[in-house]
Protein backbone atom coordinates (compact mmCIF):
# COMPACT_ATOMS: atom_id res chain seq x y z
CA UNK A 1 0.00 0.00 0.00
CA UNK A 2 1.66 3.37 -1.27
CA UNK A 3 0.64 6.46 0.60
CA UNK A 4 -0.64 8.40 -2.82
CA UNK A 5 -2.72 11.44 -3.57
CA UNK A 6 -6.13 9.74 -3.66
CA UNK A 7 -5.88 8.17 0.44
CA UNK A 8 -3.77 11.37 1.49
CA UNK A 9 -6.35 12.93 3.08
CA UNK A 10 -7.68 9.74 4.57
CA UNK A 11 -4.93 9.99 6.90
CA UNK A 12 -6.25 12.66 8.57
CA UNK A 13 -10.14 11.82 8.46
CA UNK A 14 -8.50 8.90 9.90
CA UNK A 15 -7.01 10.37 12.87
CA UNK A 16 -10.27 12.77 13.39
CA UNK A 17 -12.37 9.64 13.81
CA UNK A 18 -10.07 7.94 15.99
CA UNK A 19 -9.33 10.99 18.18
CA UNK A 20 -13.08 12.13 18.35
CA UNK A 21 -13.66 8.42 19.74
CA UNK A 22 -10.70 8.42 21.89
CA UNK A 23 -11.34 12.01 22.97
CA UNK A 24 -7.62 12.58 22.52
CA UNK A 25 -5.67 15.20 20.75
CA UNK A 26 -5.67 14.23 17.04
CA UNK A 27 -1.67 15.34 16.48
CA UNK A 28 -1.48 12.54 18.82
CA UNK A 29 -2.83 10.12 16.70
CA UNK A 30 -0.79 11.63 13.30
CA UNK A 31 2.43 11.45 15.70
CA UNK A 32 1.79 7.67 15.79
CA UNK A 33 1.08 7.62 12.47
CA UNK A 34 4.07 9.32 11.28
CA UNK A 35 6.36 6.82 13.64
CA UNK A 36 4.45 3.46 11.98
CA UNK A 37 5.55 5.31 8.52
CA UNK A 38 9.25 5.45 9.67
CA UNK A 39 8.94 2.06 10.99
CA UNK A 40 7.79 0.86 8.01
CA UNK A 41 10.40 2.88 6.17
CA UNK A 42 13.37 1.62 8.13
CA UNK A 43 12.63 -2.17 6.90
CA UNK A 44 12.44 -1.13 3.58
CA UNK A 45 15.69 1.03 3.51
CA UNK A 46 17.49 -0.51 6.53
CA UNK A 47 17.09 -0.69 9.92
CA UNK A 48 20.12 1.61 10.69
CA UNK A 49 19.19 4.36 8.33
CA UNK A 50 17.17 7.26 10.64
CA UNK A 51 14.50 7.29 8.29
CA UNK A 52 11.57 10.56 9.36
CA UNK A 53 8.28 10.79 8.20
CA UNK A 54 6.09 14.22 8.29
CA UNK A 55 2.43 14.25 7.28
CA UNK A 56 1.09 17.95 6.53
CA UNK A 57 -1.37 18.67 9.02
CA UNK A 58 -3.45 20.40 5.96
CA UNK A 59 -3.13 18.32 3.10
CA UNK A 60 -2.41 14.69 4.67
CA UNK A 61 1.06 14.31 2.85
CA UNK A 62 3.47 12.09 3.79
CA UNK A 63 7.43 13.05 3.36
CA UNK A 64 9.84 10.33 3.24
CA UNK A 65 13.31 12.00 4.60
CA UNK A 66 16.85 10.64 5.51
CA UNK A 67 18.79 12.13 7.83
CA UNK A 68 22.33 11.98 7.81
CA UNK A 69 24.62 13.50 10.84
CA UNK A 70 28.18 14.89 10.66
CA UNK A 71 30.96 13.62 13.06
CA UNK A 72 34.37 13.04 13.68
CA UNK A 73 36.49 10.83 12.09
CA UNK A 74 36.66 8.32 15.65
CA UNK A 75 33.43 8.67 16.38
CA UNK A 76 31.81 7.25 13.34
CA UNK A 77 29.97 4.01 13.72
CA UNK A 78 26.82 4.34 11.91
CA UNK A 79 27.62 4.37 8.45
CA UNK A 80 24.21 4.65 7.09
CA UNK A 81 23.22 7.34 9.31
CA UNK A 82 26.43 9.41 9.87
CA UNK A 83 29.30 10.23 7.54
CA UNK A 84 32.54 12.17 7.92
CA UNK A 85 33.25 15.98 7.09
CA UNK A 86 35.59 14.82 4.90
CA UNK A 87 32.19 12.26 3.07
CA UNK A 88 29.49 15.39 3.77
CA UNK A 89 31.76 17.50 1.56
CA UNK A 90 30.49 15.43 -1.76
CA UNK A 91 27.13 16.80 -0.25
CA UNK A 92 27.46 20.28 1.02
CA UNK A 93 29.86 23.47 1.62
CA UNK A 94 32.03 23.59 4.43
CA UNK A 95 30.44 21.16 6.64
CA UNK A 96 30.67 20.93 10.10
CA UNK A 97 30.58 18.47 12.96
CA UNK A 98 26.81 18.14 14.19
CA UNK A 99 25.32 19.37 11.10
CA UNK A 100 22.45 17.37 9.55
CA UNK A 101 22.14 16.47 5.79
CA UNK A 102 18.26 15.73 5.03
CA UNK A 103 17.23 14.06 1.61
CA UNK A 104 13.57 13.14 0.89
CA UNK A 105 13.62 9.53 -0.43
CA UNK A 106 10.66 7.74 -2.35
CA UNK A 107 7.57 6.52 -0.24
CA UNK A 108 7.72 2.97 0.87
CA UNK A 109 4.99 0.12 -0.72
CA UNK A 110 3.45 -0.87 2.59
CA UNK A 111 3.40 -4.75 2.85
CA UNK A 112 1.09 -6.95 4.74
CA UNK A 113 3.50 -7.26 7.63
CA UNK A 114 4.68 -3.65 7.65
CA UNK A 115 0.93 -2.62 7.90
CA UNK A 116 0.30 -4.63 10.49
CA UNK A 117 3.28 -3.74 12.23
CA UNK A 118 2.32 0.21 11.67
CA UNK A 119 -1.26 -0.59 13.04
CA UNK A 120 -0.12 -1.97 16.23
CA UNK A 121 2.49 1.18 16.82
CA UNK A 122 -0.90 3.41 16.27
CA UNK A 123 -2.73 1.43 18.47
CA UNK A 124 0.00 1.46 21.11
CA UNK A 125 0.14 5.29 20.72
CA UNK A 126 -3.30 5.81 20.97
CA UNK A 127 -3.19 3.55 24.39
CA UNK A 128 -0.46 5.21 25.77
CA UNK A 129 -2.17 8.73 25.17
CA UNK A 130 -6.09 7.31 26.51
CA UNK A 131 -3.73 6.23 29.93
CA UNK A 132 -2.12 9.69 29.80
CA UNK A 133 -5.78 11.56 29.44
CA UNK A 134 -7.38 9.75 32.21
CA UNK A 135 -4.41 9.82 34.64
CA UNK A 136 -4.58 13.57 34.17
CA UNK A 137 -8.12 13.64 34.80
CA UNK A 138 -8.16 12.08 37.51
CA UNK A 139 -5.05 12.83 39.73
CA UNK A 140 -6.65 15.97 40.14
CA UNK A 141 -9.44 14.14 42.04
CA UNK A 142 -8.00 11.78 44.80
CA UNK A 143 -9.85 13.28 47.92
CA UNK A 144 -12.85 13.95 46.38
CA UNK A 145 -16.05 11.43 45.97
CA UNK A 146 -17.57 10.10 42.73
CA UNK A 147 -20.29 8.02 41.61
CA UNK A 148 -19.47 5.27 39.63
CA UNK A 149 -21.19 1.87 37.98
CA UNK A 150 -20.43 -1.33 38.94
CA UNK A 151 -19.31 -3.34 36.43
CA UNK A 152 -18.19 -6.68 37.82
CA UNK A 153 -16.90 -8.49 40.80
CA UNK A 154 -13.61 -10.27 40.79
CA UNK A 155 -12.11 -12.09 44.38
CA UNK A 156 -13.85 -9.47 46.36
CA UNK A 157 -13.04 -6.59 44.66
CA UNK A 158 -15.22 -4.87 43.18
CA UNK A 159 -14.54 -2.91 39.31
CA UNK A 160 -16.10 0.17 39.17
CA UNK A 161 -16.84 2.22 35.67
CA UNK A 162 -16.41 5.63 36.87
CA UNK A 163 -16.91 6.94 32.99
CA UNK A 164 -13.90 7.70 31.78
CA UNK A 165 -11.76 4.10 32.86
CA UNK A 166 -12.29 1.66 35.47
CA UNK A 167 -11.35 2.05 38.94
CA UNK A 168 -11.26 -0.47 41.85
CA UNK A 169 -12.81 -0.29 45.08
CA UNK A 170 -11.03 -3.80 47.29
CA UNK A 171 -12.72 -5.86 49.03
CA UNK A 172 -10.83 -4.49 52.55
CA UNK A 173 -12.31 -0.99 51.45
CA UNK A 174 -15.86 -2.06 51.25
CA UNK A 175 -17.96 -1.62 54.55
CA UNK A 176 -18.19 -4.70 56.38
CA UNK A 177 -20.14 -7.49 54.21
CA UNK A 178 -21.27 -4.93 51.18
CA UNK A 179 -21.90 -6.77 47.96
CA UNK A 180 -22.43 -5.09 44.62
CA UNK A 181 -24.62 -6.32 41.72
CA UNK A 182 -23.22 -5.53 37.91
CA UNK A 183 -25.42 -2.26 36.82
CA UNK A 184 -25.73 -1.55 40.63
CA UNK A 185 -24.65 2.75 40.98
CA UNK A 186 -22.40 3.29 43.99
CA UNK A 187 -20.85 6.43 45.87
CA UNK A 188 -17.02 6.42 46.65
CA UNK A 189 -13.78 8.43 47.69
CA UNK A 190 -11.32 8.09 45.28
CA UNK A 191 -8.04 7.26 47.78
CA UNK A 192 -5.57 7.10 45.37
CA UNK A 193 -4.59 7.74 42.06
CA UNK A 194 -1.50 6.37 40.09
CA UNK A 195 0.73 5.98 37.29
CA UNK A 196 1.97 2.34 36.96
CA UNK A 197 2.97 0.25 34.13
CA UNK A 198 -0.26 -1.54 32.64
CA UNK A 199 -2.07 2.53 32.91
CA UNK A 200 -3.58 4.76 35.49
CA UNK A 201 -4.64 2.82 38.87
CA UNK A 202 -7.85 4.72 40.62
CA UNK A 203 -8.38 3.19 43.84
CA UNK A 204 -11.55 3.80 45.77
CA UNK A 205 -12.67 3.36 49.19
CA UNK A 206 -15.64 2.96 51.60
CA UNK A 207 -13.80 2.48 55.19
CA UNK A 208 -11.84 5.73 54.36
CA UNK A 209 -12.49 8.54 57.56
CA UNK A 210 -11.75 10.84 54.42
CA UNK A 211 -15.10 9.43 52.88
CA UNK A 212 -17.29 10.22 55.84
CA UNK A 213 -15.99 13.85 56.38
CA UNK A 214 -16.57 14.26 52.78
CA UNK A 215 -20.58 13.14 53.32
CA UNK A 216 -20.44 15.17 56.10
CA UNK A 217 -19.19 17.97 53.56
CA UNK A 218 -21.87 17.54 50.89
CA UNK A 219 -24.70 17.41 53.30
CA UNK A 220 -23.75 20.12 55.70
CA UNK A 221 -23.66 23.59 54.07
CA UNK A 222 -21.71 25.17 56.77
CA UNK A 223 -19.03 23.14 56.17
CA UNK A 224 -18.79 23.10 52.55
CA UNK A 225 -18.55 27.11 53.44
CA UNK A 226 -16.23 26.30 56.01
CA UNK A 227 -17.77 28.22 58.90
CA UNK A 228 -17.61 24.73 60.63
CA UNK A 229 -14.74 22.44 60.21
CA UNK A 230 -14.20 18.67 60.67
CA UNK A 231 -10.98 18.24 62.89
CA UNK A 232 -10.80 14.39 63.07
CA UNK A 233 -12.92 11.57 61.95
CA UNK A 234 -12.09 7.99 63.66
CA UNK A 235 -14.28 5.34 62.38
CA UNK A 236 -14.62 1.43 62.62
CA UNK A 237 -16.26 1.03 59.07
CA UNK A 238 -20.14 0.20 59.07
CA UNK A 239 -20.36 -0.13 63.10
CA UNK A 240 -19.43 3.06 65.09
CA UNK A 241 -17.81 6.69 64.03
CA UNK A 242 -16.66 9.68 66.13
CA UNK A 243 -16.34 12.84 64.29
CA UNK A 244 -15.06 16.16 65.93
CA UNK A 245 -16.29 19.46 64.51
CA UNK A 246 -15.50 23.28 65.20
CA UNK A 247 -17.64 26.56 64.50
CA UNK A 248 -15.86 29.62 63.36
CA UNK A 249 -19.22 31.25 64.33
CA UNK A 250 -20.33 31.60 67.79
CA UNK A 251 -23.88 31.97 67.04
CA UNK A 252 -23.91 28.18 65.27
CA UNK A 253 -23.55 24.90 67.19
CA UNK A 254 -21.28 22.69 64.94
CA UNK A 255 -22.98 20.27 66.81
CA UNK A 256 -26.48 20.92 65.99
CA UNK A 257 -25.71 21.60 62.64
CA UNK A 258 -24.34 18.34 61.49
CA UNK A 259 -27.15 17.00 63.21
CA UNK A 260 -29.81 19.11 61.39
CA UNK A 261 -33.26 19.10 61.68
CA UNK A 262 -34.35 15.94 63.52
CA UNK A 263 -31.38 14.21 62.62
CA UNK A 264 -31.97 14.36 58.73
CA UNK A 265 -28.33 15.79 58.27
CA UNK A 266 -26.79 12.98 60.07
CA UNK A 267 -28.99 9.97 58.80
CA UNK A 268 -28.39 11.02 55.23
CA UNK A 269 -24.87 10.30 55.78
CA UNK A 270 -25.81 7.38 58.09
CA UNK A 271 -27.91 5.51 55.42
CA UNK A 272 -24.86 5.91 53.03
CA UNK A 273 -22.43 4.73 55.49
CA UNK A 274 -25.13 0.93 55.86
CA UNK A 275 -26.26 2.35 59.76
CA UNK A 276 -22.85 3.59 60.86
CA UNK A 277 -23.38 4.67 64.21
CA UNK A 278 -21.92 8.27 64.41
CA UNK A 279 -21.01 10.31 67.65
CA UNK A 280 -20.82 14.09 66.65
CA UNK A 281 -18.14 15.52 69.40
CA UNK A 282 -17.32 19.11 69.84
CA UNK A 283 -13.47 20.03 69.16
CA UNK A 284 -11.90 21.88 71.56
CA UNK A 285 -7.98 22.65 71.79
CA UNK A 286 -7.43 21.40 74.96
CA UNK A 287 -6.58 17.88 75.08
CA UNK A 288 -7.90 16.50 78.17
CA UNK A 289 -11.32 18.11 77.65
CA UNK A 290 -11.20 16.92 73.59
CA UNK A 291 -10.84 13.45 75.37
CA UNK A 292 -13.83 14.09 78.09
CA UNK A 293 -15.69 14.99 75.03
CA UNK A 294 -14.54 11.81 73.06
CA UNK A 295 -15.86 9.62 75.46
CA UNK A 296 -18.95 10.50 75.10
CA UNK A 297 -21.50 9.11 76.50
CA UNK A 298 -19.49 7.85 79.17
CA UNK A 299 -18.76 10.13 82.30
CA UNK A 300 -15.10 11.10 83.59
CA UNK A 301 -14.01 11.82 86.97
CA UNK A 302 -10.53 12.96 86.12
CA UNK A 303 -7.87 12.87 83.49
CA UNK A 304 -3.76 12.69 83.50
CA UNK A 305 -1.98 13.88 80.51
CA UNK A 306 1.61 13.75 79.68
CA UNK A 307 2.09 15.22 76.91
CA UNK A 308 5.67 13.91 76.11
CA UNK A 309 4.98 10.43 75.71
CA UNK A 310 1.43 11.03 74.50
CA UNK A 311 -0.49 9.33 76.94
CA UNK A 312 -3.57 9.86 78.86
CA UNK A 313 -4.78 8.67 82.13
CA UNK A 314 -8.92 8.78 82.39
CA UNK A 315 -10.10 7.87 85.46
CA UNK A 316 -13.83 6.60 85.84
CA UNK A 317 -16.39 6.25 88.38
CA UNK A 318 -16.65 1.93 88.45
CA UNK A 319 -20.34 2.02 86.97
CA UNK A 320 -19.01 3.88 84.18
CA UNK A 321 -15.91 1.65 83.05
CA UNK A 322 -17.68 -0.48 80.70
CA UNK A 323 -19.37 2.18 78.74
CA UNK A 324 -16.13 3.88 78.51
CA UNK A 325 -14.43 0.95 77.02
CA UNK A 326 -17.13 0.32 74.82
CA UNK A 327 -17.76 -3.45 73.36
CA UNK A 328 -15.12 -5.12 72.21
CA UNK A 329 -12.98 -1.84 73.43
CA UNK A 330 -14.22 0.17 70.41
CA UNK A 331 -15.06 3.67 72.65
CA UNK A 332 -12.28 3.49 74.01
CA UNK A 333 -10.39 2.40 70.85
CA UNK A 334 -12.24 5.49 68.37
CA UNK A 335 -11.50 8.22 71.32
CA UNK A 336 -8.00 7.04 71.03
CA UNK A 337 -7.59 7.72 67.03
CA UNK A 338 -9.89 10.65 67.27
CA UNK A 339 -7.44 12.21 69.25
CA UNK A 340 -3.94 10.66 68.94
CA UNK A 341 -3.51 9.73 72.65
CA UNK A 342 -2.64 6.25 73.98
CA UNK A 343 -6.02 6.51 76.57
CA UNK A 344 -5.78 4.15 79.73
CA UNK A 345 -9.06 4.17 81.54
CA UNK A 346 -9.07 2.77 84.80
CA UNK A 347 -11.64 2.97 87.49
CA UNK A 348 -11.78 5.49 90.56
CA UNK A 349 -10.61 2.18 92.76
CA UNK A 350 -7.90 0.94 90.95
CA UNK A 351 -6.48 4.42 90.81
CA UNK A 352 -6.63 4.95 94.15
CA UNK A 353 -4.33 1.64 94.59
CA UNK A 354 -1.77 2.33 92.37
CA UNK A 355 -1.51 5.67 94.32
CA UNK A 356 -1.31 4.35 97.60
CA UNK A 357 0.97 1.69 96.16
CA UNK A 358 3.43 4.33 94.90
CA UNK A 359 3.48 5.86 98.35
CA UNK A 360 4.19 2.60 99.96
CA UNK A 361 7.09 2.52 97.68
CA UNK A 362 8.80 5.99 98.26
CA UNK A 363 7.75 5.40 101.70
CA UNK A 364 9.68 2.06 101.56
CA UNK A 365 12.89 4.42 99.76
CA UNK A 366 12.94 6.84 102.25
CA UNK A 367 12.97 4.29 105.21
CA UNK A 368 15.79 2.06 103.49
CA UNK A 369 18.40 5.19 102.63
CA UNK A 370 17.82 7.24 105.11
CA UNK A 371 17.37 5.12 108.39
CA UNK A 372 13.60 7.07 109.38
CA UNK A 373 11.02 5.54 110.76
CA UNK A 374 7.95 4.85 108.90
CA UNK A 375 5.91 7.82 110.13
CA UNK A 376 9.13 10.40 109.46
CA UNK A 377 9.15 8.72 105.80
CA UNK A 378 5.43 9.10 105.23
CA UNK A 379 5.61 12.87 106.21
CA UNK A 380 8.51 13.34 103.52
CA UNK A 381 5.94 11.75 101.05
CA UNK A 382 3.30 13.44 102.08
CA UNK A 383 5.04 16.89 101.28
CA UNK A 384 5.52 15.82 97.98
CA UNK A 385 9.59 14.50 98.23
CA UNK A 386 9.81 11.61 95.71
CA UNK A 387 13.41 10.79 95.46
CA UNK A 388 16.81 11.35 97.36
CA UNK A 389 18.20 14.25 94.99
CA UNK A 390 15.05 16.33 96.02
CA UNK A 391 15.89 15.66 99.79
CA UNK A 392 19.70 16.25 99.06
CA UNK A 393 19.51 18.94 97.31
CA UNK A 394 16.26 21.24 98.07
CA UNK A 395 16.30 24.93 100.15
CA UNK A 396 16.30 23.81 103.87
CA UNK A 397 13.38 26.47 104.39
CA UNK A 398 11.02 23.57 101.76
CA UNK A 399 12.27 21.06 104.66
CA UNK A 400 11.40 22.93 107.45
CA UNK A 401 7.67 23.17 106.24
CA UNK A 402 6.94 18.94 108.02
CA UNK A 403 6.06 18.96 111.12
CA UNK A 404 8.47 18.51 113.98
CA UNK A 405 11.58 19.44 111.67
CA UNK A 406 13.55 21.50 112.91
CA UNK A 407 17.34 23.03 111.15
CA UNK A 408 19.32 20.82 112.49
CA UNK A 409 16.97 17.48 111.53
CA UNK A 410 16.84 19.19 108.04
CA UNK A 411 20.64 19.23 107.52
CA UNK A 412 21.17 16.07 109.23
CA UNK A 413 18.52 14.72 106.29
CA UNK A 414 20.10 16.15 103.32
CA UNK A 415 23.34 15.03 104.31
CA UNK A 416 22.29 11.55 105.12
CA UNK A 417 20.67 11.55 101.59
CA UNK A 418 23.58 13.16 99.81
CA UNK A 419 26.38 10.04 101.34
CA UNK A 420 24.07 7.73 99.89
CA UNK A 421 23.79 9.85 96.42
CA UNK A 422 27.47 9.79 96.60
CA UNK A 423 27.84 6.15 97.21
CA UNK A 424 25.47 4.94 94.34
CA UNK A 425 27.17 7.54 91.95
CA UNK A 426 30.73 6.27 92.90
CA UNK A 427 28.96 2.20 92.24
CA UNK A 428 27.16 3.21 88.94
CA UNK A 429 30.89 4.54 87.97
CA UNK A 430 32.65 2.08 88.80
CA UNK A 431 30.32 -0.48 86.95
CA UNK A 432 30.55 1.71 83.80
CA UNK A 433 34.48 1.41 83.98
CA UNK A 434 34.02 -2.41 84.13
CA UNK A 435 31.79 -2.23 81.06
CA UNK A 436 34.44 -0.56 79.36
CA UNK A 437 33.28 3.04 79.20
CA UNK A 438 35.82 5.34 78.49
CA UNK A 439 37.23 8.70 80.40
CA UNK A 440 36.04 10.75 77.17
CA UNK A 441 32.17 9.69 77.90
CA UNK A 442 32.73 9.69 81.83
CA UNK A 443 33.81 13.20 81.64
CA UNK A 444 31.32 14.77 79.04
CA UNK A 445 29.33 17.43 81.25
CA UNK A 446 25.18 16.40 81.44
CA UNK A 447 25.98 12.91 82.24
CA UNK A 448 25.44 11.21 85.46
CA UNK A 449 27.03 7.88 86.70
CA UNK A 450 23.75 6.48 86.57
CA UNK A 451 23.28 7.85 83.52
CA UNK A 452 26.87 6.55 82.08
CA UNK A 453 26.50 3.32 83.68
CA UNK A 454 22.91 2.87 81.83
CA UNK A 455 24.56 4.28 77.96
CA UNK A 456 27.24 1.05 78.65
CA UNK A 457 24.60 -1.03 79.42
CA UNK A 458 23.28 -0.64 76.08
CA UNK A 459 26.54 -0.30 74.69
CA UNK A 460 27.40 3.23 74.43
CA UNK A 461 30.68 3.07 75.94
CA UNK A 462 32.59 6.32 74.27
CA UNK A 463 32.22 10.06 73.22
CA UNK A 464 31.59 9.09 69.19
CA UNK A 465 29.27 5.99 70.34
CA UNK A 466 27.49 8.42 72.23
CA UNK A 467 27.73 11.32 69.27
CA UNK A 468 25.96 8.81 66.92
CA UNK A 469 22.76 8.03 68.91
CA UNK A 470 19.60 9.66 67.85
CA UNK A 471 17.51 11.41 70.00
CA UNK A 472 15.22 8.85 70.32
CA UNK A 473 17.35 6.43 71.56
CA UNK A 474 17.99 8.26 74.64
CA UNK A 475 15.25 9.95 75.36
CA UNK A 476 12.66 7.37 73.54
CA UNK A 477 9.50 7.94 72.20
CA UNK A 478 6.56 6.55 70.61
CA UNK A 479 5.91 5.35 66.60
CA UNK A 480 2.99 4.36 64.76
CA UNK A 481 3.07 0.68 62.98
CA UNK A 482 -0.02 -0.09 61.01
CA UNK A 483 -1.98 2.72 62.63
CA UNK A 484 -0.96 1.77 66.27
CA UNK A 485 1.30 3.32 68.75
CA UNK A 486 4.64 1.57 69.62
CA UNK A 487 7.00 2.53 72.57
CA UNK A 488 10.66 3.00 71.49
CA UNK A 489 12.40 2.54 74.95
CA UNK A 490 15.34 5.30 75.08
CA UNK A 491 18.42 4.32 77.29
CA UNK A 492 17.98 7.62 79.22
CA UNK A 493 14.51 7.38 79.11
CA UNK A 494 14.49 6.73 83.33
CA UNK A 495 15.93 10.03 83.97
CA UNK A 496 13.30 11.96 82.39
CA UNK A 497 15.79 13.56 79.68
CA UNK A 498 13.76 15.03 77.08
CA UNK A 499 13.77 15.04 73.43
CA UNK A 500 14.92 18.40 73.17
CA UNK A 501 17.75 17.73 75.71
CA UNK A 502 18.95 14.58 74.11
CA UNK A 503 19.24 16.68 70.73
CA UNK A 504 20.98 19.41 72.48
CA UNK A 505 23.22 16.47 74.56
CA UNK A 506 24.17 14.70 70.98
CA UNK A 507 24.70 18.08 68.80
CA UNK A 508 27.61 19.32 71.88
CA UNK A 509 29.41 15.73 71.39
CA UNK A 510 29.49 16.14 67.72
CA UNK A 511 30.54 19.57 68.32
CA UNK A 512 33.31 18.48 70.80
CA UNK A 513 34.75 15.88 68.22
CA UNK A 514 34.47 18.24 65.60
CA UNK A 515 31.68 16.79 63.53
CA UNK A 516 30.06 19.73 63.63
CA UNK A 517 31.23 23.77 63.22
CA UNK A 518 29.80 25.24 65.70
CA UNK A 519 29.44 28.72 63.34
CA UNK A 520 27.33 26.76 61.13
CA UNK A 521 25.20 25.56 63.86
CA UNK A 522 24.99 29.04 65.37
CA UNK A 523 23.82 30.61 62.02
CA UNK A 524 21.33 27.43 61.69
CA UNK A 525 19.59 28.20 65.49
CA UNK A 526 19.10 31.98 63.95
CA UNK A 527 17.50 31.01 60.76
CA UNK A 528 15.16 28.80 63.05
CA UNK A 529 14.48 31.47 65.38
CA UNK A 530 14.05 34.63 62.67
CA UNK A 531 11.35 31.87 60.94
CA UNK A 532 9.36 31.26 64.04
CA UNK A 533 9.30 35.29 64.86
CA UNK A 534 7.74 35.39 60.93
CA UNK A 535 4.90 32.33 61.67
CA UNK A 536 4.48 34.28 65.01
CA UNK A 537 3.98 37.71 63.43
CA UNK A 538 1.97 35.82 60.12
Amino acid sequence: MAITSANQLELLQTAEAVAREKMIDPALVIEAMEESLARAAKSRYGAEMDIHVSIDRKTGRATFTRVRTVVADEELENYQAEFTVEQAKQYMDNPEIGQQLIEEVPPVEMGRIAAQSAKQVILQKIREAERDRQFEEFKDRAGTIINGLVKREEYGNVIVDVGAGEAILRRNEKIGRESYRPNDRIRVYIKDVRREQRGPQIFLSRTAPEFMAELFKMEVPEIYDGIIEIKAVARDPGSRAKIAVISYDGSIDPVGACVGMRGSRVQAVVNELQGEKIDIIPWNDDQPTFLVNALQPAEVSKVVLDEEAGKIEVVVPEEQLSLAIGRRGQNVRLASQLTGLDIDIMTEEQESQRRQAEFELRTKLFMDNLDLDEFFAQLLVSEGFTNLEEVAYVEVSELLVIDGVDEDTAKELQARAQDVLEAQNKAALESARALGVEDSLVEFDGLTPQMIEALAKDGVKTLEDFATCADWELAGGWTTVDGERVKDDGSLEAFDISLEDAQSMIMTARVMLGWVDPAELEAEEIEEDDTEEQEVEA
